[in-house]
């Protein structure tokens, strides 16, 4: 009994001593600032920390927002850029298209110059065409010298193709009766073996024309390809204006004449102008001597 009595004391006075070994220190330590732990400065390091994890906040956010304008910026200049560059598209296109349209103006004014007969250029405006009835609207009508019957001819890639002629006459508008037409009939020529036939319409400028009356006994002598011209007996057409080539040739037991298919030459699709002819007068412009200023000059 007097022995745990004895072990009890002295587990308390270590205790007691342990106790106040640490409240002396912490005591000596506060007051000379050499504390194992510093309070002052851990304050400061916390408070240092928090300092740097608001900075770094604030920096994130601020990063964050101007990113945000940047890209803001950046997505409004692309979209300006592109707008640029469809316009700058658009005027490559713009440029490509009036570089060919003066080429083929340059081409019809060279032609029209050269051409013996006054001619009028004219640029379609209008196509009609149904089963019975095709039609081409030009810009030009009796205020420019049209009138009706005269032929009409194209320029495509340097080469002179029959069009059709003028039907009808307004003062500012005329329709053209293109050789495609069911109505339309042109007194025809194959150009090397100078046999005379009809041409007539389909109807269609995607379906052959179809030629007349040329007998079975030039068979031998046509060639696919050959070029059928006008032959200016019918005094609507000048002669010589390529019409189509020979596409097929159809021999028929009961037909003393072939059925030819001639395809135009005139591509139809792609015609924007044409040229009307005035068979009634000389091109002034190719005979000097019918210029009234340059007979002025040499009297």
């Amino acid at each position: 009994m007097q022995k745990r009595k004895i072990a009890y004391t002295f587990k308390f006075s270590l205790i007691l001593l342990t106790v106040f070994v640490i409240v002396s220190g912490s005591l000596l330590g506060l007051s000379t600032g050499n504390f194992i732990i510093d309070f002052k400065q851990t304050g400061f390091s916390v408070l240092s920390a928090a300092q740097r994890g608001v900075g770094s906040a604030v920096t994130g956010t601020e990063n964050t927002v101007n990113a945000i304008r940047e890209l803001s910026r950046l997505k409004d200049e692309y979209e300006k850029l592109s707008e640029k560059l469809k316009n700058y598209e658009y005027m490559q296109r713009s440029n490509a298209e009036i570089k060919k349209e003066n080429e083929r103006l340059n081409t019809l004014l060279d032609f029209s110059q050269k051409y013996e007969y006054k001619n009028i250029a004219a640029r379609i405006i209008a196509r009609d065409a149904d089963n019975l009835y095709a039609a081409i609207t030009v810009d030009k009508g009796n205020k420019h010298g049209v009138k009706k019957n005269m032929p009409v001819i194209a320029v495509q890639k340097g080469t002179v193709g029959l069009v059709g002629k003028i039907v009808t006459v307004g003062a500012y508008t005329s329709m053209i009766m293109p050789v495609y037409d069911f109505q339309c009939s042109v007194s025809a020529r194959i150009q090397h073996t100078r046999d005379l036939g009809l041409i007539s319409g389909t109807g269609s400028p995607d379906i052959p024309l179809k030629m007349s009356y040329i007998k079975k006994r030039v068979l031998e002598e046509l060639q696919f390809g050959d070029i059928i011209v006008t032959s200016g007996e019918n005094g609507n057409y000048v002669r010589e204006i390529p019409i189509g080539t020979v596409h097929s040739v159809s021999v028929v037991d009961y037909d003393t004449s072939l059925l030819i298919s001639v395809m135009p030459i005139v591509d139809f699709s792609r015609l924007e102008e044409v040229i009307i002819i005035d068979t009634s007068q000389a091109n002034s412009d190719k005979n000097p001597d019918k210029n009234p200023d340059k007979k002025e000059e040499g009297a």
